[in-house]
């Protein structure tokens, strides 16, 4: 190593003069930077960046791998029609084999729970809405948080008990904001205040036409949880908990009103109109805190260290 080479050269008493003896630590201080770099730096060349954000992609653009479909009126990953399906690497929800749509609400959800997160789409709105659906349901789609499991499910249930990030298209007749709030057996605080009203909007711009709009999700367990469209807030609210109606046919050991949800599953739904989703990403804002560990992240919010790797 250059280092050592230095080091060892012999050089007589004479040439240690104080000129010398400062430029030999300057260049054992470079030396020791390239061979040991500082921390940081260590995690960067490593690809181990303490504060690059790690996204999961929940949708892997080929299949529903890792998903389960529970529609309405049907038993667990009974796809009727092919409701959800993936073509050409986007992930649908389609109609053109239903000969009508008779409230067959349905909803695919990912497998894994979490409590602290970031859930991110892009959706856009195709199509014409299924023949028979509610009017309501126009350009209406939404991703549940915090939801209970698809297997708790009742077979004729046609929404689960979650909180609801409501996606909504332009008609192109006036405003009709996105990223709502909507809440099927569940209630929320704001501003210290139980809300029980079971749709409240938020302040974005409409979205007419097929155009792609991304949503952001930050769910932090039973405390907060905020909406972004396009960058940009548009909602938040506090202690997400079990109440209320807007649901039907469920199981009442799994409703127990007044229970904060801390943490919960992820879905998409099937509302009658067309919705293709080409990304579904979740950053995991859960996990290993300890500076030591190969896998710390600057950004969790919740520290699980049993988790970290070394």
């Amino acid at each position: 190593m250059k280092r050592n080479l230095l080091l060892s050269l012999p050089l007589p008493r004479s040439s240690f003069t104080p000129a010398v003896i400062l430029l030999l630590s300057v260049l054992t201080l470079v030396a020791h930077f390239f061979i040991f770099p500082p921390p940081g730096e260590a995690y960067i060349q490593a690809g181990k960046d303490p504060d690059k954000k790690e996204w999961i992609q929940l949708f892997n653009g080929k299949d529903l791998k890792g998903w389960d479909v529970k529609i309405n009126g049907y038993d667990l990953n009974d796809n009727y029609g092919n409701t959800f399906r993936v073509e050409n690497g986007v992930l649908k929800t389609a109609y053109d084999k239903y000969d009508n749509f008779s409230d067959r609400f349905g909803h695919m959800f990912y497998r894994e729970k979490f409590s602290h997160y970031i859930v991110a789409v892009e959706y856009r709105f195709v199509g014409e809405q299924a023949t028979g659906a509610p009017g309501w349901a126009l350009r209406n789609s939404g991703i549940m948080v915090h939801s209970q499991s698809a297997q708790s499910m009742g077979k004729k249930q046609d929404f689960p008990i979650s909180i609801e990030v409501q996606l909504l298209g332009g008609t192109g007749k006036g405003e009709r904001t996105t990223a709502n709030l909507c809440t099927p057996g569940t209630h929320v605080e704001m501003d210290g205040k139980l809300v029980t009203q079971h749709c409240i909007n938020s302040r974005s711009k409409t979205y007419d036409g097929d155009q792609w709009v991304r949503v952001e999700v930050t769910v932090l367990g039973d405390s907060q949880i905020k909406h972004m469209v396009e960058g940009q807030p548009v909602m938040s609210y506090e202690k997400p908990q079990i109440g209320g109606g807007a649901v039907s046919n469920f199981d009442e050991n799994v409703k127990k009103d007044g229970t904060l949800l801390s943490e919960g599953y992820i879905s998409l739904q099937s509302e009658s109109h067309p919705i293709e989703f080409r990304k579904v990403e979740l950053l995991n804002l859960s996990g290993c805190t300890d500076k030591k560990a190969s896998n710390y992240k600057s950004y969790y919010v919740k520290s699980d260290n049993s988790k970290c790797k070394f």
